[in-house]
């Protein structure tokens, strides 16, 4: 008997009981659905945030609080212990090298008449931050020097917090109440999406110095240097870090230039990738789990039919290699069925966030479910070889 016509012998006992196949191949659909969707979210997030950080230009680097992989206080939490002062004595250390801009951020309420806009976030910025991190108006201007050094109330804000608080109408000139202080809108910044939910453009940026006299914000949130010139980034990063550590020390700052963020949310995906793609998989497992009880069950009720090809001279390597092949096609469909279904919910959330699904998830979700397959078949198909065909031409 040769392999194709064991492999039509199989496909025959498939169709036959289509509704326990259908509920067979279930855990797997559900696996490799999980896991294209898993993966395809994490590389369609990464991508963002690479894009993001790219566009900032290869010159930019950011002073974060704490040290990235370093020690923390008592209790796990990083402690902030940047402040303006930081960021003057960075600034004055490299003038005529890099452009210096300080950043604080919380989430508050924003109103315009009766509408009210909650969980904005809020950044207090110097007059050159738009110009820093390359961001695009669409409508308005930036803040001035005398603007940002003077406190005045002016406000920048994004697309979708004009939407809500002024639906299809202009907010340019008009004021807002941020907290309980009224600021007037003289910039809107251009869309940038959202990720996983979180909307990039709900949010309102006023002066540095009005946000910490208005909230008392006395720490910083990061400091954005930019080198004038690509060469001297590495000069900039090591003159900055030498500034700061007169007064903080090791662990209270992190210098990230865009090479090094780039790396470290290559980390970071990597082992959501990792931790979540395996996740998932343990309902491959449990498919595979499935297809061998099933297949077992299929062995006690195919006994006579064993038995009959085993007298008419089917040997027991063509019992093996028949159920073997219905168990590795059963976790194949499973996972033809899942890639499919993984993809068009990629698609659909594709809508609404950052997705994509990279060829080699649809290469690995489908090698390893047929794999499963294979593994879980094999205990049944050397059951069912290994019956004694008087016996099993007996059974009842």
């Amino acid at each position: 008997m040769n392999i194709l016509e064991i492999f039509s012998l199989s496909i025959t006992a498939i169709l036959a009981n289509r509704m326990r196949t259908l509920l067979t191949i279930l855990g797997i659909v559900i696996g490799v659905t999980s896991v294209i969707l898993l993966i395809s979210v994490v590389t369609g997030l990464k991508s963002f945030i690479t894009k993001e950080i790219q566009g900032l230009g290869s010159n930019l680097m950011f002073v974060i609080p704490g040290k990235v992989g370093g020690a923390r206080s008592p209790g796990g939490v990083q402690v902030n212990r940047l402040t303006m002062q930081d960021a003057t004595n960075v600034k004055n250390k490299l003038a005529g090298q890099a452009e210096v801009s300080a950043v604080v951020q919380k989430v508050s309420t924003v109103k315009y008449l009766n509408k009210i806009d909650k969980d904005v976030t809020l950044v207090g910025v110097q007059a050159n931050y738009p110009k820093l991190i390359s961001v695009t108006f669409v409508k308005g201007r930036p803040f001035t020097i005398s603007e940002e050094s003077g406190g005045r109330r002016v406000a920048i804000i994004g697309t979708s917090a004009e939407e809500k608080l002024f639906g299809t109408n202009s907010s340019l000139g008009k004021t807002i109440s941020v907290g309980n202080v009224k600021y007037e809108v003289i910039g809107v910044l251009e869309k940038r999406g959202s990720v996983f939910g979180i909307d990039q453009d709900n949010f309102v940026a006023i002066p540095l110095s009005a946000a910490q006299k208005q909230f008392g914000l006395d720490r910083l949130n990061t400091i954005y240097i930019e080198a004038n010139k690509t060469e001297e980034v590495k000069l900039v990063q090591k003159k900055a870090a030498a500034v700061l550590l007169k007064r903080l020390s090791e662990d209270d700052f992190t210098i990230m230039t865009q090479e090094q963020t780039l790396s470290t949310v290559s980390q970071i995906t990597g082992v959501l990738t990792i931790a979540l793609g395996g996740i998932a998989a343990i309902s491959l497992i449990v498919g595979g789990i499935g297809i061998m009880n099933i297949m077992l069950v299929s062995v006690t009720e195919r006994t006579r039919e064993i038995g009959l090809r085993k007298a008419l001279g089917a040997t027991p390597s063509n019992i093996r290699t028949q159920f073997l092949i219905e168990a590795t096609v059963l976790a194949g469909l499973g996972g033809i069925v899942g890639i499919i279904l993984g993809i068009v919910f990629s698609l659909i959330i594709g809508r609404f966030i950052t997705t994509s699904v990279p060829l080699w998830s649809i290469a690995l979700s489908f090698g390893f479910s047929t794999a499963v397959g294979i593994i879980f078949g094999v205990a049944p198909a050397i059951r069912a070889a290994k019956l004694d065909p008087i016996q099993a031409l007996r059974y009842e």
